[in-house]
């Protein structure tokens, strides 16, 4: 490697351990360690591919729509095209949305773990962006529970549970989510693509595959327990739908 390209790689907090861990999308959501190679700013870093608009899967006949785990109202919609207006909590120094009554979470415990989501395009943002939030926090406990609860059953979660590495509190890293695409929905899965800033202004996004498992959704990553889709560094929220609460 030259150097201009070590003098580079090493001024982008996307590939500094503390903007890895501070993203929980690729270390605390399933506890296993991805390395991210990214362009540096302004040398081909590409937008987003078809994040205009709101891309949808329709659901199969067979495709049920039920009341979530916790008793949250199912939607038939397939789509959504505009941001949902949202109360937002932060869940250590990250906001997440929250309406528990309707699309979820429906259930925070004691600990601050947070699961439950409606079965609809909104609670499958909701469940995106929990998710991520949940992975920040520096707690062994709530990163073994949200790979055991909220990760697709498999070999993959498995091979992540051996493996559970939470974020430092020390770290002075931290992101918020700027905005969304749900790129692909049905009753049964959903593809939610998150865009979000970090604390010293850079843009990433990550594609994040849910499948509706028992009453709520879950992640899906691949079989070596890591993501299925790496965090990638943007130029700008250039056809992400703008929706943040910090």
């Amino acid at each position: 490697m030259s150097q201009s390209t070590e003098s580079t790689t090493e001024s982008n907090p996307f590939t500094k351990p503390g903007f890895i861990i501070a993203a929980a999308l690729v270390v605390a959501l399933i506890a296993a360690t991805v390395i991210i190679f990214l362009l540096p700013k302004g040398q081909g870093n590409a937008q987003p591919a078809e994040t205009s608009g709101s891309a949808t899967v329709s659901p199969s006949a067979s495709a049920a729509v039920n009341k979530s785990i916790c008793g949250l109202p199912a939607s038939s919609d397939v789509a959504l095209g505009s941001a949902p207006s949202s109360k937002w909590e932060l869940v250590g120094r990250m906001a997440a949305p929250t309406d528990p009554n309707t699309i979820g979470p429906g259930v925070t415990a004691e600990n601050g773990f947070r699961s439950c989501f409606a079965q609809s395009p909104t609670g499958a943002l909701y469940a995106a962006a929990n998710m991520v939030a949940l992975g920040g926090l520096s707690d062994e406990g709530i990163q073994r529970e949200l790979i055991e609860k909220l990760v697709v059953p498999g070999r993959g979660r498995d091979a992540a549970l051996k493996d559970i590495r939470t974020p430092s509190s020390a770290d002075s890293s931290s992101i918020q989510i700027r905005g969304f695409v749900i790129k692909a929905y049905s009753t049964t899965a959903a593809h939610v693509d998150l865009a979000f800033s970090t604390s010293t202004g850079e843009y990433g996004h990550c594609v994040l595959p849910l499948k509706w498992i028992d009453g709520d959704w879950k992640v899906e990553i691949s079989d070596a327990g890591e993501l299925l889709n790496d965090v990638a560094q943007i130029r700008d929220l250039g056809g992400f739908i703008p929706w943040s609460g910090a």
